[in-house]
C-alpha cells in the first residue's frame, strides 16, 4: 500500500468532504498538523466538526478554518487565545462541546480502541454532567462519556518511515497519538521520512497500522505566547 504522498492536498484527495468529524492532534500551536489544516481550508469543505484540544489562534491552526466559516462545531477542552472562536460562539454561529482535558484525550483513546463509552468522576456535579447518564460504583458517582469515532484524523509527527511508523518529538506528542487512532483514515504530516528499518522499534510512539497516508513538509513552528524578561542593565 502506498502511504507516502507528495503534498497535503494530494494526501487529502478522496478523504475530505462536507459534514465530516475530524480529530486533530496538537496542543496550543505545539505539534499541530498545520499543512493539512491549510489544505482542508483550500479544499472548501464545509460544516466540519473538529475534535481538538483547542482551536489554534486567529490566523493559524484551526483558527484559519474558523475565519472561512468551515467549522460547524468544536469538541474541545480549551478555547482561549482565539478571538474569532469567542465571537462565533457568543453569536451562536459555532457549536461548542466542552470537555475536561483528560476526558477529551480518553474519548479519543476509547474510540481508537473500539470502546463506545466509559464512566468517569470528572465533571460530576457540573454543567459537563448535564444530560449524561450517572451511575454509582462503590459509593461514588460517575458519568458516562462516549468515545470519539472520527471520519478523519490529522496529526503532526517528527519522523516516519514509509510504512507509517511515527515518532513524535517531546511535548508535540500530546494529543497526536489518541487523535490518530480514533479516525477511520489517519493522515500524518512529518518533518522527515526515513528509510524503512532505520527507526528503533522501542522508540516508535504510533505503529504504522494506524496511519494510512504520510506527507513530508516544512513547518512554521510558531510560539503561541512569548514571555521574556527585561535586559539587565550593566
Amino acid at each position: 500500500m502506498k502511504k507516502v504522498y507528495a503534498n497535503a492536498s494530494e494526501a487529502l484527495d478522496g478523504a475530505i468532504s462536507d459534514g465530516m468529524t475530524i480529530a486533530a492532534g496538537g496542543f496550543g500551536l505545539c505539534g499541530i498538523p498545520e499543512l493539512l489544516l491549510e489544505a482542508i481550508k483550500d479544499s472548501g469543505a464545509q460544516d466540519l466538526t473538529f475534535a481538538s484540544n483547542n482551536a489554534g489562534i486567529d490566523d493559524f491552526g484551526i483558527g484559519i478554518l474558523l475565519q472561512t466559516k468551515q467549522v460547524k462545531k468544536m469538541i474541545s477542552s480549551y478555547v482561549g487565545e482565539n478571538a474569532e472562536f469567542m465571537r462565533q460562539y457568543l453569536s451562536g454561529e459555532l457549536e461548542l462541546e466542552f470537555n475536561p482535558q483528560g476526558t477529551l484525550a480518553e474519548r479519543m483513546r476509547a474510540g481508537g480502541a473500539g470502546i463506545p463509552g466509559f464512566y468517569t468522576k470528572t465533571g460530576v456535579g457540573t454543567v459537563i454532567a448535564e444530560g449524561k447518564e450517572h451511575k454509582d460504583f462503590n459509593g461514588e458517582t460517575y458519568i458516562l462519556e462516549e468515545g470519539i469515532f472520527a471520519d478523519l484524523a490529522i496529526v503532526k509527527a517528527w519522523k516516519a518511515d514509509d510504512t507509517g511508523n511515527l515518532i513524535f518529538r517531546k511535548t508535540a506528542r500530546n494529543f497526536n497519538v489518541p487523535a490518530a487512532t480514533c479516525g477511520k483514515i489517519c493522515i500524518a504530516e512529518v518533518e522527515e521520512i526515513v528509510p524503512r528499518g532505520s527507526l528503533d522499534p522501542d522508540a516508535i510512539h504510533l505503529p504504522g497500522i494506524y496511519v494510512h497516508r504520510i506527507i513530508q513538509g516544512k513547518h512554521e513552528k510558531r510560539i503561541e505566547q512569548r514571555t521574556t524578561r527585561k535586559k539587565e542593565e550593566a
